[in-house]
């Protein structure tokens, strides 16, 4: 089942709208989600003592949202934030298929939101923020001394070279590190570096369409069975952040913000290839994934999206965060994770969303 979304019609819009203000691993810290209560000592009026406002959210939101949870209780006594982070697939599917109820599900794809949740599960959502692609390595990386742009697939290449990246069947990042690898065939002219990087270490497989398109087909997650002298393969980014750190691998396919949330060094990937840009939109889309659910994902420029699930149990409390979000305070919190906000915000849906929302969103 291929994604359908107004594609075309929502890119668009982007061209239009979108302030493209510069760019930003989940800290254990931010990862677990303190739960502290914030007592409210400048006054503010309470949205409902005791009241919890659930959050299931991408791994690569965990700092920016932890910011906004200390905000939003700061302004609200009396209200617990409490934060799921996982893959964003996975998070999503804790609310489809494991009927978990969340006030709020924020998407590293906006584009899961509509083709995993509506009309079901949800009936608007608005894309916020952006991201690229980017590969982090550490000090103590191998050959991390003379990787860059033009040579950083033929060091992934090395045999005492380890990298990882996460599982496309949870989470985004996963099947963006797929688009990248393969348009890196494109752009270098080297028709085996996803061959020598995915193909022969995993178990996914590819496919051409008869419009060009490539088809990167990722199996069930037990089936990946990646080669654990070269990949390591997780659901969610903090775990392969820890093992970064830690040496178990030397590169990690992940977002600049977070690489810059943690002080990693990272290779800058062209803009051709790391799904930063709108003018590169056609050459992204030549990349497709499918899930083992049989989700096909194409490739396009990383545009976050959030929305309030229709089993919320505290849709109003959660429109307010979103308010927060929106915002100049939430604004200003994404720019220095290096997340740059969509400016206004860019809605589909807007007639259904909380009527206090509508005037934030295009």
């Amino acid at each position: 089942m291929k994604v359908k979304i107004g594609y075309l019609k929502f890119i668009s819009v982007l061209l239009i709208l979108i302030i493209f203000t510069g760019l930003g691993c989940v800290s254990d810290q931010a990862e677990n989600g303190n739960k502290n209560l914030v007592e409210n000592a400048s006054g503010n009026v309470s949205a409902g003592k005791g009241e919890i406002l659930t959050i299931f959210h991408a791994g690569s939101l965990s700092m920016p949202f932890e910011e906004l949870e200390a905000e939003f209780e700061a302004q609200h006594s009396g209200v617990d934030v409490q934060r799921e982070a996982a893959g964003s697939a996975q998070s999503i599917r804790k609310i489809t298929e494991l009927g978990k109820n969340a006030d709020i599900l924020a998407s590293a794809d906006y584009a899961l939101i509509p083709s995993m949740m509506m009309p079901e599960y949800a009936d608007w959502y608005t894309a916020f923020a952006r991201n690229q692609m980017i590969l982090a390595y550490t000090n103590e990386s191998k050959y991390g001394d003379e990787i860059n742009t033009e040579n950083w697939y033929e060091i992934l290449r090395r045999p005492d070279v380890r990298y990882g990246f996460s599982n496309p069947n949870d989470d985004p990042a996963g099947y963006r590190s797929q688009m990248v690898t393969q348009l890196t065939e494109f752009y270098y002219n080297d028709s085996k570096i996803y061959d020598d990087l995915i193909l022969n270490n995993t178990g996914m497989t590819v496919t051409t369409e008869e419009n060009g398109t490539t088809l990167i087909h990722v199996p069930a997650s037990e089936e990946i069975s990646p080669n654990t002298k070269k990949i390591m393969l997780r659901s969610m980014e903090v775990e392969l952040c820890s093992a970064l750190e830690t040496g178990e691998i030397d590169y990690l396919y992940i977002y600049r913000s977070v690489a810059e949330q943690h002080g990693y060094k990272y290779v800058e990937l062209p803009p051709q290839i790391d799904l930063s840009s709108l003018d590169y939109a056609d050459n992204y889309a030549k990349v497709q994934v499918q899930m083992v659910n049989g989700e096909v994902v194409t490739g396009s420029p990383i545009v976050y999206g959030v929305t309030i699930p229709k089993n919320a149990k505290n849709p109003e409390l959660a429109a307010e965060f979103i308010k927060l979000l929106l915002e100049e305070p939430g604004q200003q919190i994404f720019i220095k994770n290096g997340q740059p906000p969509i400016v206004p915000a860019i809605a589909e849906g807007k007639d259904k969303m909380p009527e206090e929302l509508q005037p934030l969103v295009e």
